[in-house]
């Protein structure tokens, strides 16, 4: 046969229906290979079925073409032979109701070609076992898509991570049960994840992940010979039964995926497809129009223009919300790490500085809690009011970090403050805070202690320094304040003037 097509679905393994109790089969002839799949199920009287083979049968007859004189010649090896070169994966055999037993020449001849035979009880009808590899062949679809399904959701939180590409690499070697390697332009490792291949299986990878990568000279025009020989995207190979694959991230800048796996089952091209595309969005520069208006923007606000000016230029969003936000370990976001931040916010406009990232955010796209990160989130403002709002998500991380919180929002809402008028609010907040002023630290402590409610611990958590520092600072501002901190009336007061600073 020139070559077997099997359909779209995953098959089932012959083990799993010879367990089936409600069927009774029996294998009675053929080796017991745990690898036997079936993809279909087929019904056929014919002497010779070849014809209406296309492989990964589960050839069902009851032996209705066998004539009387079979036994003493060639038929029975006959016509296995057509049916293993059909690339049958197993020949069931029905003892009722024109044999009583299965005929012992057709169980030689079965041992003789390697065909698993099967004996089908009398109480147990064709359509009966058509129906049970249809079950089974429906059980496995559904667990290859909840099995996809959960491997897309892991890849997606692991690549909004702090550290996105060796998160999504560790993802995708936990999945496949292998190895997972990203390769530079350069073809050197930059990162992977996974149990470690031997040095065999390793340089097999890197040698496909050469196949797949473009040369300086492909990144050039074309030249018109030969014809319809793209360069390929994506290689296979096995070697030493570990079963390889390199995929080309992007349009020929020439990061690779590899990946090595024991073997590959239903689901695990899409698994790493997914994985591929999130790769090459953390590995590659985003050049696009989007990219050359936020350009613009920056240009625009350096020379002068006003915020409400260049928020056009960044979106649709009328109004935003300011990020801020800190990995929970104690390493500092790189730029692929704020990338996949933003990514994950829906936002490119990302700014990394120290181990804080900044994002700025269309409000109607209001950020969720994400694994990895803690978050301050600020009002939604117009674009005049992001300096304001900058401030607001920046207390409302370090409130968040203090309170162990995955994320906390500035929420404003009308208090009785808003009944002075701003400009007597600011006049009474500088001169009851001047003595404190000339020294930007202790106000800020005094803001934070008092919004966590005097826990010295927490704002020293909050502002990132020991707390017996916060101990003296608040110290120094009850001196040269004069006054009990102790008072409620006297936070009150204080908590009333911080604000308007």
């Amino acid at each position: 046969m020139p070559g077997s097509t099997v359909p779209p679905t995953p098959p089932v393994p012959l083990s799993a229906l010879l367990a089936r109790e409600d069927l009774s089969l029996r294998r009675i002839a053929g080796p017991d290979d745990p690898g036997t799949v079936v993809h279909w199920v087929h019904t056929s009287e014919m002497a010779d079925p070849y014809p209406y083979l296309l492989g990964g049968e589960l050839l069902l007859t009851a032996g209705v073409h066998i004539p009387e004189a079979a036994g003493s010649g060639t038929y029975f090896d006959d016509y296995v032979a057509r049916i293993v070169a059909a690339g049958g994966a197993a020949l069931g055999f029905g003892v009722a109701p024109v044999h009583d037993t299965v005929p012992r020449a057709l169980v030689e001849a079965c041992e003789r070609y390697g065909l698993p035979l099967l004996e089908v009880p009398e109480q147990t009808t064709f359509s009966g076992v058509a129906r049970a590899v249809w079950q089974l062949m429906a059980q496995a679809r559904l667990a290859e898509l909840r099995r996809v399904t959960e491997a897309q959701q892991s890849l997606a939180s692991a690549a909004s991570r702090p550290d996105p590409v060796p998160s999504v690499l560790r993802q995708l070697a936990q999945r496949l049960g292998g190895w997972a390697v990203l390769y530079g332009p350069e073809g050197a490792e930059i990162a992977r994840a996974g149990r470690e291949p031997g040095q065999e299986v390793a340089s097999a990878l890197a040698e496909l992940a050469r196949v797949v990568r473009p040369t300086d000279a492909e990144a050039a025009p074309p030249p018109p010979s030969p014809p319809n020989r793209p360069h390929p995207t994506s290689a296979t190979d096995t070697v030493s039964g570990t079963h390889l694959a390199a995929y080309a991230l992007g349009a020929g800048r020439g990061f690779v995926l590899g990946v090595a796996a024991p073997g590959r089952a239903p689901g695990d091209h899409t698994i790493v497809s997914v994985a591929a595309v999130l790769l090459s969005l953390l590995s590659g520069e985003q050049q696009s129009g989007t990219g050359a208006a936020r350009s613009s923007a920056l240009v625009r606000l350096l020379l002068g223009a006003a915020p409400e000016d260049v928020a056009p230029l960044l979106g649709d969003g009328r109004r935003w919300v300011v990020v801020h936000a800190r990995p929970d370990g104690e390493g500092v976001p790189d730029a692929v790490a704020a990338s996949a931040l933003g990514a994950a916010l829906g936002s490119a406009l990302v700014d990394p500085v120290g181990d804080v990232v900044r994002v700025l955010v269309p409000a109607d796209r209001a950020p969720d809690p994400l694994p990895g990160w803690t978050l301050g989130v600020s009002a939604a403002v117009a674009p005049e009011d992001w300096p304001a709002a900058d401030t607001q998500a920046a207390r409302a991380l370090a409130r968040a970090r203090a309170t162990r919180a995955p994320l906390l929002r500035h929420g404003p809402r009308p208090a009785l403050a808003d009944l002075v008028p701003p400009g007597e609010a600011a006049a009474h907040a500088r001169t009851l805070l001047a003595p404190v002023t000339d020294r930007p630290a202790l106000p800020e402590t005094l803001r934070t202690w008092l919004s966590l409610h005097g826990s010295w611990d927490r704002t020293a958590v909050a502002l990132s320094v020991h707390r017996n520092t916060v101990r003296q600072r608040i110290a120094r501002c009850a001196a040269l304040l004069e006054a009990d901190l102790d008072d409620p009336d006297v936070r009150m007061e204080l908590w009333f003037a911080l604000r308007q600073i």
